[in-house]
């Protein structure tokens, strides 16, 4: 965590010796933006779901990203507390990379490290997750570059490991991967103009059932991203941005039947930034609950940070 901080102050540094500032917002006129990211709201293994992957800066990159999600669970069927602490940690290896003008190739392997406090103990799980693979192909490109719109789709391979046995516990999500080939579907409109951007980003994950006849529940998300140009001059920009996330998960299934306290929905509010140094960029949000209904409130979604160095190809 020193060296984010480290970093972060050096390129701020460099930020507040900027002596011009740029009439627009530099966004290149191939950009292709997406979010789509390797954890969803009841834990990371299990669906996919967004953290806000949104690079204006470097649009085609290969990098490494740390996702960090806290949420509270009831331990105990016979009380109403939320007591249980659920730490899930993930560190990605990510990449977008153009085949075509118009067609990009975008994949992730992530690592994860979660934690649950129990009343029996610490229980500590780690290892590779499931594999992403998108092809993402720009729909629509305004010549003045102000309207971009973009369609992907993909699939999930099931690298990460499946343990039935933790099904059992308040939150199934806990785990390495879902087990199963999961397919997912993305679209991205973006408008930009002078020193302002917005993003709008829907994406949906269809799940199917593993090998061990558990079903994870589809999940759909969709995010709302303002960014703008604070800073800027030939070699830095610095941007800012804040906005709203939501997702919405489906009930799973075991054997074929549906199980209860299962399916959610949770809001999110964002802030963050972006900065980028030649072909450097860097940045970070933090994500914090509006409104959280997780599997029939027996999970309550804390708090949500991530932070990601990438480099431009």
């Amino acid at each position: 965590m020193k060296k984010i901080f480290l970093i972060i102050s050096l390129i701020l540094i460099n930020l507040n010796q900027a002596k011009t500032i740029n009439d627009s917002l530099y966004i290149p006129n191939d950009f292709h933006a997406i979010v789509f990211d390797d954890c969803d709201a009841c834990g990371c293994a299990a669906g996919n779901g967004s953290s806000g992957f949104e690079s204006l800066l470097n649009p085609q990159f290969i990098g490494i990203k740390y996702f960090a999600q806290y949420y509270k669970a009831k331990e105990n069927l016979f009380v109403k507390d939320l007591t249980q602490d659920q730490y899930f940690n993930t560190i990605q290896l990510w990449g977008k990379i153009p085949l075509t003008k118009k067609l990009s190739v975008y994949a992730s392997l992530p690592f994860h490290f979660h934690e649950k406090k129990t009343l029996q103990g610490d229980i500590r799980i780690n290892g590779i997750g499931d594999l992403n693979l998108m092809g993402i192909y720009q729909l629509l490109n305004s010549q003045d570059n102000i309207h971009q719109l973009n369609g992907g789709i993909g699939v999930k391979v099931p690298l990460g490991k499946f343990d039935d046995k933790g099904i059992s516990g308040v939150n199934p999500s806990f785990q390495m991967g879902t087990g199963s080939w999961d397919y997912q579907m993305v679209l991205n409109y973006k408008f930009q103009k002078n020193k302002l951007a917005v993003l709008l980003n829907t994406d949906y994950t269809i799940k199917t059932e593993n090998k061990k006849q558990y079903h994870f529940g589809n999940q759909w998300n969709y995010t709302a991203t303002g960014f703008y140009q604070i800073l800027s001059n030939e070699k830095v920009i610095f941007s800012g941005k804040a906005g709203l996330q939501g997702e919405v998960y489906d009930r799973n299934k075991q054997f074929d039947e549906v199980l209860p306290n299962t399916a959610g929905s949770a809001l999110y509010g964002k802030l963050g930034f972006e900065a980028s140094y030649k072909k450097f960029s860097l940045g970070s949000e933090i994500m914090l609950p509006a409104y959280s209904n997780l599997a029939g409130g027996d999970i309550e979604a804390k708090s949500r940070f991530s932070v990601f160095l990438n480099v431009g190809i």
